[in-house]
C-alpha cells in the first residue's frame, strides 16, 4: 500500500506538540481522502477476472502474481471494495484457528450442527426443484409431482438434507470471501488516472492551500 499512500494529498494539522506554537503546524497525510474506482468501470464486469486466493496471500502477494507489482496491493482491495481488510480479508490459517477456537471455545463444539442446508434435487430432464445449499430444517422433505417421469416423488430429510456443523459454516465464509474480481492488466492505466485525479484538493474548498495540500484546525478532509 505504500505506492497508494505516496499519493494521498498532505494536510496542516495546527501541532499539538509540546512548546508549539499557535502558528505551529505539522504536515501529515490526509488518510481521510479515499480512492475509490470510476462507477463505470467499478460497474463494468468485462473490466474484471474472477480470481481465487490461495493459501495465506495477502493484497500485495495477489497483486505481484496477477501485476507484477506488489505495490499494487491497492487496486486489488479497490476492484473488491474492501475498506477493512482484517474483515474482508480471508484470514490467515494460524488466525482463522485461534478465531473459531476463541468463538466456539472447545474442539467438540467445533462439531457440533450450526445449521442444516439441502442438497440439489432434480427431475428426470435436470430442472432444479430444490436447490443445494438452501438453509432448512432438519426434518425438511419435499414432494412434487414429476411430469416426465409420470410420478409422484418425496425426498425426505434423510435423501436431501445435510449438516453444517459450526467449523463448516466459518470455513464457508472465509471461502466466500476468497472469490474475488481483479481489474484486468489492460485497464490499469484508466484507474491511475483516475486516482490521480481523485487525490487533487479542488480551488475554494475548504482549508485549500494547493492541489495538494490543505491546513486547518477544524478538519472538514471530505471536499
Amino acid at each position: 500500500m505504500s505506492n497508494y499512500f505516496r499519493k494521498l494529498p498532505d494536510f496542516n494539522y495546527v501541532s499539538r506538540l509540546p512548546n508549539a506554537k499557535i502558528s505551529d503546524y505539522v504536515t501529515v497525510k490526509n488518510l481521510f481522502k479515499r480512492g475509490k474506482l470510476a462507477d463505470d468501470v467499478f460497474n463494468d464486469l468485462t473490466l474484471f477476472a474472477r480470481y481465487q486466493i490461495y493459501g495465506d496471500d495477502r493484497p500485495d502477494n495477489v497483486a505481484h502474481k496477477v501485476y507484477g507489482n506488489s505495490n499494487l496491493d491497492w487496486v486489488v482491495l479497490l476492484s473488491n471494495n474492501i475498506l477493512n481488510i482484517q474483515s474482508e480479508w480471508p484470514l490467515l490459517q494460524n488466525d482463522f484457528d485461534r478465531f473459531v477456537l476463541d468463538k466456539y471455545e472447545t474442539y467438540q463444539k467445533l462439531n457440533e450442527v450450526h445449521h442444516y442446508e439441502t442438497t440439489e434435487v432434480k427431475n428426470v430432464v435436470g430442472t432444479i426443484i430444490v436447490p443445494a445449499g438452501m438453509q432448512c430444517e432438519s426434518d425438511y422433505s419435499v414432494t412434487y409431482y414429476d411430469w416426465y417421469a409420470g410420478v409422484e416423488i418425496t425426498k425426505s430429510s434423510s435423501d436431501i438434507v445435510v449438516e453444517v456443523t459450526n467449523l463448516e459454516y466459518e470455513e464457508k465464509k472465509e471461502n466466500i470471501k476468497r472469490q474475488i474480481f481483479l481489474l484486468k492488466n489492460e485497464y490499469l492505466g484508466i484507474v491511475k488516472d483516475d486516482l490521480e485525479k481523485a487525490m487533487i484538493y479542488k480551488k475554494g474548498s475548504s482549508q485549500y492551500l494547493t492541489e495538494t495540500l490543505k491546513e486547518g484546525e477544524n478538519i472538514r478532509l471530505y471536499s
